[in-house]
């Protein structure tokens, strides 16, 4: 017979027993996949061009360390010592090989720079990572926009690895600001059979049209947030109202001639930027950015002084002509960084101007009321100074940061192309109330039998 004692000890080893089978099976089962702490996986980003495919490689060090037998962990900078640069190269020449879809034949690759980051994916905390550049070329005559991806980096060892495939460059099917990517596919392990099954690239057939309209729209884009270039523009037709008298604006030129400056300086300015535009992509030359962009912000300030003191009043227009070829060199930049060919170049050019101009006109019909209204009333003096002061600051930040010093005036302006919403929907506001006031002054002046007319003097600056 069992006495108490004994019956009691069974009771709670075999408790005990249970508690401890079941409750690390309950955590183990019931646990979410972030409790199994995920590594990191690498990206594939393509950039698709005409006669090539561009691959940037996104490796976790950990892992690629792990399967290549290239020690990584020593490295602190972003420089990769020459020797272990060599060896991965080969490394992943031997485990990188697209083929053309129908005949197999190998495309050529070829592995350019490298360097090491910190950076980190969701849910896996922060990691060191190696970016690779790549670019894979087919035979000739072969279609880039469909190939078989033979890919193993990494995946050859360390079987739970997973490699993301995505397209982030594409004329011919739209992409073009590289924003945002498409994804292809993945490569992974085929556990069943232990294999890295090849990945078949197709990105359908694309065409120039969606080219053609992508580039109008990253045109429109380019306008709308690019602060500077508005300002230049804006900036130089904040005074065409005014008439100038002794080294001041007074009076105004009336509405008629008002409109001929406006008119024209927008003319120039599109003309001068079309030219430069078109002849610094087509030439395919290759000029430095930061005078450029020094001598575009030496154009605003420019205008900020002109619209406080004329410096060149009635050859506005000449003014913004010039001016505009430094800008139009600014647009080419964009262009240049897409490798496009001949023919698609030319097809961008006319979209990325075509975008260019429709927004600047757009912009320009939704300021002129404002800039009409604006020049009649008394308190015109101040709001222009206030205008050109601000603009000629960001002009200054702009210019000293171009030079070599960035500055938090020059970070704040740049920021404010982000709010192009906000600025259309003030434009467009500002707009309706000019209108609105323009029509109700006629109706009074007509009620009242007098003629309306352009008041003479808003006030000396």
């Amino acid at each position: 017979m069992t006495g108490p004692r004994n019956w009691l000890t069974t009771v709670l080893t075999r408790l005990v027993a249970g508690i401890a089978i079941v409750v690390p099976a309950a955590l183990l089962l019931g646990a979410s996949p972030a409790a199994a702490h995920p590594m990191p996986h690498s990206v594939v980003q393509l950039d698709v061009y005409r006669s090539s495919v561009s691959a940037r490689l996104e490796l976790p060090v950990s892992d690629f360390s792990r399967a290549s037998g290239i020690d990584l962990a020593d490295i602190t900078g972003k420089a990769v010592p020459a020797a272990r640069a060599k060896a991965i190269r080969t490394y992943l020449t031997e485990h990188i090989h697209p083929t053309t879809t129908t005949g197999g034949k190998a495309w050529q690759v070829g592995i350019g720079a490298m360097y090491l980051s910190a950076t980190q994916q969701t849910s896996t905390g922060p990691y060191r990572e190696l970016t690779v550049a790549a670019v894979l070329t087919p035979p000739v005559g072969a279609d880039v926009r469909h190939f078989t991806f033979h890919y193993d980096v990494i995946v050859h060892q360390v079987v739970t690895h997973v490699t993301l495939v995505t397209v982030r460059q594409d004329w011919a099917n739209g992409q073009v600001d590289g924003e945002g990517t498409t994804q292809v596919g993945t490569i992974e392990l085929d556990i069943r059979h232990m294999k890295v099954p090849a990945l078949k690239v197709d990105l359908g057939p694309g065409s120039a049209w969606r080219g053609f309209v992508a580039m109008v729209e990253l045109g429109g884009n380019h306008i709308l947030t690019g602060t500077d270039h508005l300002l230049f523009l804006l900036i130089l037709l904040l005074p065409a109202p005014l008439a100038a008298t002794g080294g001041r604006w007074t009076g105004l030129v009336g509405p008629r001639k008002a409109l001929t400056r406006i008119g024209g300086i927008t003319l120039a300015f599109t003309a001068g930027h079309s030219v430069a535009l078109a002849a610094t992509a087509l030439g395919r030359l290759q000029i430095p950015s930061w005078p450029v962009e020094a001598f575009i912000a030496a154009s605003i300030l420019v205008g900020a002084i002109h619209a406080i003191r004329p410096l060149f009043p009635g050859r506005e227009a000449v003014v913004a002509g010039v001016f505009g070829l430094g800008h139009g060199m600014a647009f080419s930049f964009v262009l240049a960084e897409m490798h496009l060919s001949t023919g698609q170049l030319v097809t961008s050019l006319l979209g990325f101007n075509l975008g260019i101009e429709l927004v600047q006109l757009l912009l320009v019909c939704l300021a002129l009321p404002s800039l009409l209204v604006l020049a009649r009333l008394r308190i015109q003096p101040a709001l222009r100074l206030t205008g050109a002061a601000l603009t000629g600051v960001a002009a200054l930040g702009w210019l000293v940061d171009r030079l070599g010093l960035p500055n938090p005036v020059a970070r704040a302006a740049d920021s404010a192309g982000s709010h192009t919403t906000l600025l259309l929907i003030i434009l467009t506001l500002a707009a309706l109330t000019s209108t609105g006031w323009t029509l109700a002054t006629r109706l009074r002046g007509t009620s009242q039998g007098l003629r309306p007319r352009w008041r003479a003097d808003p006030g000396r600056s």
